[in-house]
């Protein structure tokens, strides 16, 4: 059984680690050529939104309301430390050689 959870832990974290690196690089694909202004507006519009359809949309069947609402709120918590982890980076203009 303890070999069991181990694996499920780190298909978790493996999960999670992979979803996190292709936000980021969606992420930063999609905002890199816009303005700084325009990047934190975005992200903290992702961040409102994401939040937003978790506590209005995010419904878990076969779960008690008190394990929902910890839910709800871990994920809120990812979704913010996520998105306020995003930095703006300018891209550079010119055509890349190699």
């Amino acid at each position: 059984m303890a070999d069991d959870t181990l694996e499920l832990q780190a298909s978790t974290t493996a999960w999670q680690i992979a979803m996190q690196e292709i936000l980021r690089m969606v992420v930063r694909d999609l905002y890199q050529s816009h303005s700084e202004v325009a990047f934190t507006t975005h992200i903290k519009r992702l961040e409102e939104g994401a939040v937003d359809s978790i506590y209005s949309d995010l419904r878990l069947r076969g779960t008690d309301e008190w394990t929902e609402t910890l839910v709800k709120e871990k994920a809120t918590n990812i979704v913010t430390n996520l998105l306020t982890s995003f930095t703006f980076e300018q891209s550079d203009p010119r055509p890349r050689t190699t």
